[in-house]
């Protein structure tokens, strides 16, 4: 790839084809299968959205700002927060005798 400015329109072809990636994975199940239950099953949907976002930001090697970017101020500013609570840590408890 040319080192062309990344764009939204393109960040939006690569979502369609995500999406459409995902309605033929889900109608390819095959019909004897027990389904996920909702926790499991929006788990399983987090974690390759997660996934597929991270192969995107490295492919095209986005920076949080250009992510952010994408975002309306308040999403963006609440999507920081996340990030920040995230990397820190919470203390541990101690075990009461």
């Amino acid at each position: 790839m040319t080192s062309q400015k990344y764009d939204f329109r393109q960040f939006q072809e690569e979502l369609a084809r995500l999406e459409q990636k995902v309605e033929k994975q889900q109608a390819a199940k095959p019909p004897g299968t027990k389904p996920l239950g909702k926790k499991a099953l929006a788990a399983q949907r987090m974690a390759m959205a997660r996934e597929e976002f991270l192969a995107l930001r490295k492919r095209h090697e986005l920076t949080v700002a250009d992510v952010v970017a994408f975002f309306p101020e308040e999403e963006g500013i609440a999507y920081l927060q996340e990030l920040i609570a995230a990397a820190q840590t919470k203390p541990r408890r101690s075990r009461k005798a």
